[in-house]
Formats: C-alpha cells, structure tokens, sequence
C-alpha cells in the first residue's frame, strides 16, 4: 500500500484547532468565571450549561454528569430498571449501550438492525426478542439520524415497555419538533471531544420530562444523596437513600460547552454542507457500496452529521490505503455486540445480519466544521484512487 511521505499534509479523522482558535475568547471568559467562584464540580457553571441545554432541547430536566456512559446507566436506573430486567438494545452500536444496561444489573438483549440505511433498531427484529422479562426498548440515534421511534413507541405502548434512548450523538436531531432524548421515558447526550457538541474531555447529560425520573437521576449522581442536589445551594443533605455514585459535571467542562453551545447550529450546517460534497463526489465510485441513506423522520426533521459513514468493499484494506496518504478514518463498529466476548455466549449461535454486515462494510470519514472542501476532494480522490488501482 505505501507509506505517507514526507510531503503529505494529514487530514486528521477529527480536530476542532481552529474552532477553539476562534472560540477561544469565549471560552476564557467562562473559564475565568470558573475560577473566580473557585467551584470546579457540580457548581454554577454547571447548572448554567444545564438551563442552556433545557432550552435548546426543549427537556423540562438537563441534569449534568461527567460522561455519556453515565448518563446512560443513571437513567436507566432512575428508570427503575434493575436486576432480572431485560433491555433490547441493538447489536450495531457503541459497547456502552450493552454496558450501561449491565452496569444498571440488568441484562441487555440484542436485536438487528434495519436495512433502512439508519443503522438502528428495526421494530420487528425488537418484538422478536421481547420476552416476559423485558422491561425497556433502548434505541440508538446512530450517526445522521433518528431511529423509528414512531414504530419503536407503538410497539412499547403495545407491549407496556419503556422506551429509553441512547441519544449520545443526537444533539440538534428532532421528530416533529421533538428533540432526541425527550420521545420516550428519557434519552442522554454525550459531549464527548468528537461529538458535535464536544468538551475538552467526558462529560454527559441526562434529557427527561419525566419530574420523577429527574429527581432520581441527581440523587444518584452525587452518591445518592437526599435534599438539594446541586452543590452550591445551601443545605445540602449527606444522607443517602440510594447507593449512588460520584457523576458530578466539571465546571471547567461546562464553560467550554457553554461557550460551544454558542456556535452548535451553525457547525450543525456547516456539517450538513460537507456531508452533501462527500456526497456528490462518492456516489457512484467503483468500491463505494452506499453513502448515507436519509430516511423521512416527522414532518420537521432533518439530519444532523455526527460523522460521515459509508459502506465500502475490502474496507480494511481502503483503511490501510488512506492511512498510508495520511488521512484518519474510524470503524463504526468493528464487532457487533452479540459476538464480543462478554456477550457472545448469552444467546447462543444468534444471527443478526444486517448488524453483521455493517459492521464488516461501515467506515467514518473526517468531518467537522474545521475541514475544508480542498481536504474532502483530497479523501475521496483517495478513495477513488484505491478502487481504481491507483494506490501510490
């Protein structure tokens, strides 16, 4: 395949250098208000960002932790899901959205995906899978769109499940209005580096209109503690009545993100443009088997590209060739849930397909606001060059 020389300029898979350049004035601002208060956890930036984010989303409650993952194994708590339980989870996801059911000591139970092109829960695959145990649906919001949650909703009203989303990469996504997270029980964000919103570090949040649900969720994340659960407030109580654990927010984390919440919808667009030139430059190259594949979702719905995923032949061997021209991809996801390790002997020999195929096909490509269209013509020339057999 070659290797990079020493003339190539590398496209990284992400950076947001030159989003902070511009930022940085901002972000200065409410970091020093951070030290000024000298309250770095579970303070008042904190629950400045969460008011912010209640009113981007639209959520009655943004209860702020220190990461994704968190966010999802509290809610599912707060949810009241516990040991004996089941959750159908989809097989083509992160590994935290198994993990955070087990970690709540519940038991996940995985379902195919659709062939749809949104790479989520299909209805049908979740029903089959249902049992006198299962408690929850939790769709995941993967990549540019939302799940079916039209088709996921009837079938838990159906069958009197809760309806949990993993909505750690849907900030900015709505059906009809409504924002990722808020259709069913309660969904969560990740503000993970890479995410669309992304902090310097982890950090997470919790999105519910369910008064009870919230009230749990900010005893749990702060040891269980009764009373007030925020920090600065006075009379906060060190009683616990749950065995919680220690999932405060950094304030230092919530500065920057107020700072970047300031800048989302137009990054949001700026996305949207790049994704629409990979696009129209890749559809219909020799290799590329599919590009994203929008599905109608509402009446006022549109993408919102986390990142750029498409399907390719000998997609290991494109991986090696980009990397060799400097270029950084990812593999959204390399295994599917019901085969890594952990889980491979829960169910026996189970056959999910389509999540079996996306996870030998999918390949991210670099997007963020910071790339520029001379780069995106510089990757899919790549891409281009490996099928055609052009690979120096």
């Amino acid at each position: 395949m070659g290797t990079a020389s020493a003339d190539i300029h590398p496209i990284p898979f992400f950076t947001q250098a030159g989003t902070f350049e511009e930022l940085w004035p901002l972000i200065s601002r409410q970091v020093g208000e951070v030290f000024d208060r000298g309250k770095f956890s579970h303070g008042r930036k904190v629950a400045e960002f969460e008011k912010a984010i209640g009113e981007y989303t639209g959520a009655r409650h943004a209860i702020g932790v220190n990461s994704g993952t968190d966010a999802l194994v509290l809610l599912l708590r707060a949810a009241g899901i516990g040991p004996g339980d089941e959750v159908v989870v989809p097989a083509f996801t992160f590994f935290a959205s198994a993990s955070a059911v087990t970690m709540a000591r519940a038991t996940p139970v995985f379902a195919d995906i659709t062939g749809d092109g949104d790479y989520a829960l299909d209805p049908v695959s979740v029903e089959a899978a249902i049992t006198d145990r299962t408690r929850a649906v939790l769709p995941v919001h993967l990549f540019s769109q939302m799940a079916d949650m039209e088709a996921l909703l009837d079938l838990a009203r159906r069958r009197d499940l809760l309806v949990l989303e993993d909505s750690a990469e849907a900030i900015g996504m709505r059906w009809d209005g409504t924002h990722a997270g808020l259709l069913g029980t309660g969904g969560v964000l990740s503000f993970f580096p890479t995410k669309t919103l992304g902090a310097l570090g982890d950090a997470g949040m919790i999105l519910t209109d369910d008064d009870q649900v919230a009230e749990r969720a900010g005893v749990l994340r702060h040891h269980g503690r009764l009373g007030k659960t925020i920090d600065h407030i006075a009379g906060i109580s060190n009683l616990s009545g749950v065995s919680g654990t220690n999932s405060k927010m950094d304030d230092v984390q919530a500065a920057v993100l107020m700072a970047k919440l300031s800048l989302l919808d137009e990054e949001i667009r700026r996305r949207r443009v790049l994704a629409d030139a990979y696009t129209e430059r890749l559809r219909g190259t020799d290799g590329v088997l599919a590009v994203p594949r929008l599905v109608p979702r509402g009446v006022a719905s549109a993408p919102v590209f986390y990142v750029y995923v498409i399907e390719v032949e000998r997609r290991d061997e494109l991986v090696a060739h980009l990397a060799g021209r400097g270029i950084g991809t990812e593999t959204y996801y390399p295994q599917p849930l019901h085969t890594q390790p952990c889980y491979a002997g829960q169910h026996g020999r189970l056959s999910l397909p389509r999540a079996e195929e996306a996870c030998r096909r999918t390949l991210a490509l670099p997007l963020y606001p910071d790339l520029t269209e001379a780069q995106l013509d510089t990757v899919c020339a790549a891409i281009s060059d490996f099928y055609a057999g052009r690979q120096r």
